[in-house]
């Protein structure tokens, strides 16, 4: 018998934020180029030279977040049980299956990355797997699933991308900007410098707002294609008790992917922390305890 497609709730809130989120990042961008270019000599090989690199980064970026964890692809023959659990919840989801990866750490935690629905990948720790029981696993996929299934990842990576240009920008403008006055006798390379840093902070913000949002998104994405919330919410309790156990060294070499980690490796530092790319982990038990609690009254 075929496994039945659940109708995966669509989050009109999220695509409000996400098209929001963009038309804020292209006006941005648009004066911040302006500004530059405004600023004086040397800008505009300045503009080229990072403008390659982070592109390169932005089409890489899948790449390079898994190589940085040491994941690697594997089989079906390799990992039969991830696969036969994705695969099952990739019908219900209605999704093209994503390649599926897996990081040789003990820290607990899952992820998914790619430009598109169909160029995904979903990548699992074997930390999480051991930790979790076959249900609490399934919906920490579902979640992953959801995210791809929102293409809220390929938001997240275009705003991160914005963010790192003019994080790379402040760097490199001593060495390009220098040369050059602005109209009002202030160094170039100090205009550039301020002008990257206001849009770094924005940009870091607008990306943080949507990046909290996405998450209880795919919270109840999960929870409602799965229709075991309880099971996400036992999941993200589990591995945020397990994340207690993990050695600093280790979590701050997670830092990099933490936006796109379903728990961020800074929970020993501040689950409430105003600057956290997840929203309290309190929250997010609440809404999965409130939605499991509407799935067993039925409909009214």
């Amino acid at each position: 018998m075929a496994t039945q497609k659940a109708v995966f709730p669509r989050d009109a809130g999220l695509q409000v934020r996400m098209l929001f989120t963009m038309f804020l990042l292209g006006l941005l961008y648009v004066a911040f180029v302006v500004a530059l270019l405004s600023a004086g000599a040397g800008v505009a090989v300045m503009l080229v030279v990072v403008g390659g690199i982070s592109l390169a980064q932005l089409f890489l970026s899948d790449k390079l977040a898994l190589a940085a964890m040491g994941a690697k692809e594997v089989s079906p023959q390799e990992a039969p049980g991830l696969h036969a659990m994705i695969e099952r919840l990739c019908i219900q989801a209605d999704l093209p299956k994503p390649k599926i990866a897996v990081a040789d750490t003990d820290m607990p935690n899952a992820f998914a990355l790619g430009r598109s629905q169909k160029k995904a990948t979903v990548c699992a720790t074997t930390g999480i797997m051991r930790t979790l029981s076959p249900t609490e696993l399934e919906g920490v996929m579902a979640h992953e699933l959801a995210h791809v299934k929102n293409r809220d990842v390929l938001i997240m990576t275009v705003a991160s991308f914005f963010a790192s240009v003019a994080a790379m920008i402040m760097q490199f403008s001593f060495f390009f900007g220098g040369g050059g006055d602005s109209d009002d006798g202030a160094p170039a390379a100090l205009v550039i410098l301020l002008v990257s840093l206001l849009v770094y902070i924005v940009s870091f913000f607008l990306m943080l707002a949507l990046s909290r949002y996405r998450e209880f998104s795919a919270d109840r994405g999960a929870a409602l294609v799965t229709g075991r919330p309880s099971a996400l919410s036992s999941a993200l309790m589990r591995i945020s008790g397990a994340m207690q156990g993990i050695p600093q060294e280790d979590l701050r070499k997670a830092e990099r992917l933490n936006a796109f980690f379903i728990v961020s490796p800074n929970v020993k530092a501040s689950i409430k922390n105003v600057f956290s790319t997840h929203p309290p982990m309190e929250q997010r038990i609440e809404r999965l305890n409130q939605l499991e609690a509407q799935l067993q009254r039925g409909p009214a």
